[in-house]
């Protein structure tokens, strides 16, 4: 199953009022599928996996550790700096939203 630009626009676009386990599980799933023939991005989907597993998604937990699997130990890394980055970044959003 391959998605296009405009359903990762729309799912990128869910998450960022707020973000539930469902939300980063389906960019996880996008991710690892065909991307507009691209083809997948481990990287990304690992992400996005890590990120829905550690707000409970069980799902995620294991694809996760699937996408694991089939990485090479940095691209890991990559996606594990990715996710902190992700986790960071929210932080600083809802920072400036309880500032306004």
């Amino acid at each position: 199953m391959a998605f296009t630009d405009t359903e990762m626009a729309e799912a990128h676009e869910a998450i960022t009022a707020t973000a539930t386990h469902q939300d980063l599980f389906k960019l996880g799933l996008m991710y690892s599928t065909e991307i507009e023939d691209r083809g997948p991005d481990f990287v990304e989907a690992h992400k996005w996996f890590n990120l829905a597993a550690m707000m409970g998604s069980e799902p995620a937990k294991a694809y996760r550790a699937d996408m694991t699997d089939m990485m090479s130990r940095q691209d890991v890394t990559l996606a594990q700096r990715a996710a902190r980055g992700w986790l960071l970044e929210q932080k600083s959003v809802q920072k400036q939203t309880a500032a306004a």
